[in-house]
């Protein structure tokens, strides 16, 4: 239930898959962010003849000048004994995209050119990133970009996060959208928008902020017992909820320790990272220990709280900080 002082909502489990899309549909703006394109385009792809599949929609990422990105979307709901389906599903995504690339470009193309404000978007990042043309950044995404894929569902099964990410070798996004109804029937809808603390370009940003593309640290707040003998002691750190699209690009991690120090103080090389347990998070092996930096502090009342959950940075941005504010 939800509550707010003039109604009560009550959850409304989406009947239909396609009740699902027209929600997608309906806050796509504040899901997606404005740096994303979704395009609601269901075409065969794969090779004539043989198995081919039906994407439910895809996903035109340009947050970063640098690496747009191509996700397929598979939405699902949560009764339809999804852990089995959507594996099924997203390998033969996989399989189909790197058979038929062009049957893929050419949907995407077709899509965009059906929608104008979208077509004019791709023109204008493409103008202004050095992509010279829709086709050539088209290509860029599907050609030189490894595959990725974005379940949309109404609900996570407990082991659909976990089963997903550790048995592809690309990354899998998962977001839930739940709807909700009061007794007057005014709909509201529950979500965590795409990839919300990553650093994402959009057209407000200013020529300092951190391109996605850049991101290659991963600062994680600390608790002085646990800081002392896990990160410092045992030169790890664990149970870390991180992006599947994420971890590729995890080269280091910081610690931030906690009031009354308020500063990232540590900063070490990462070895390897791996699923922790039956969970949905991680552990992070150092290459070696820890070493202590110059405190980047927190300032206080600045721009930049102190972090209460894992916040991806870059390194160079990070070493180059006088404080909190200027570290992301």
């Amino acid at each position: 239930m939800l509550w707010t002082p003039t109604n009560i909502y009550q959850p409304e489990p989406f009947e239909k898959e396609r009740d699902l899309e027209e929600a997608i549909l309906e806050v796509r703006k504040d899901l997606f962010g404005e740096s994303r394109i979704y395009l609601d385009v269901k075409k065969k792809i794969g090779i004539y003849g043989k198995k081919q599949n039906i994407p439910d929609g895809y996903l035109l990422d340009l947050s970063s000048k640098k690496e747009p990105k191509l996700y397929v979307v598979e939405n699902e709901l949560a009764v339809h004994d999804p852990l089995r389906h959507i594996a099924v599903q997203i390998l033969e995504f996989s399989l189909s995209f790197e058979t038929t690339p062009q049957r893929v470009k050419e949907i995407i193309k077709n899509a965009l050119q059906s929608d104008p404000n979208a077509l004019l978007i791709c023109q204008v990042y493409a103008n202004e990133n050095g992509f010279d043309n829709i086709d050539y950044l088209l290509e860029t995404m599907i050609y030189k970009q490894s595959f990725n894929a974005l379940v949309i569902i109404d609900e996570i099964p407990d082991d659909l996060e976990t089963v997903l990410v550790s048995r592809f070798k690309f990354p899998v996004e998962i977001l839930t959208l739940k709807r909700f109804r009061s007794d007057a029937g005014q709909t509201i809808y529950e979500f965590e928008p795409f990839l919300i603390d990553v650093p994402a370009l959009t057209p407000t940003n200013d020529s300092t902020a951190l391109d996605p593309s850049d991101i290659n640290t991963i600062v994680v707040p600390a608790r002085e017992d646990g800081f002392q003998e896990t990160f410092l002691g045992n030169d790890c750190w664990y149970a870390i909820r991180i992006h599947s699209s994420m971890i590729p690009k995890i080269k280091y991690i910081a610690a931030y320790q906690v009031s009354p120090i308020s500063a990232i103080t540590y900063v070490a090389a990462v070895h390897k990272i791996e699923p922790y347990k039956e969970t949905n998070k991680y552990i992070l092996y150092f290459e070696e220990p820890a070493k202590k930096i110059k405190p980047i502090k927190l300032v206080p009342r600045g721009s930049v709280k102190a972090p209460q959950a894992p916040r991806y940075t870059a390194y160079s941005k990070l070493m180059e900080a006088k404080n909190l504010d200027e570290a992301f």
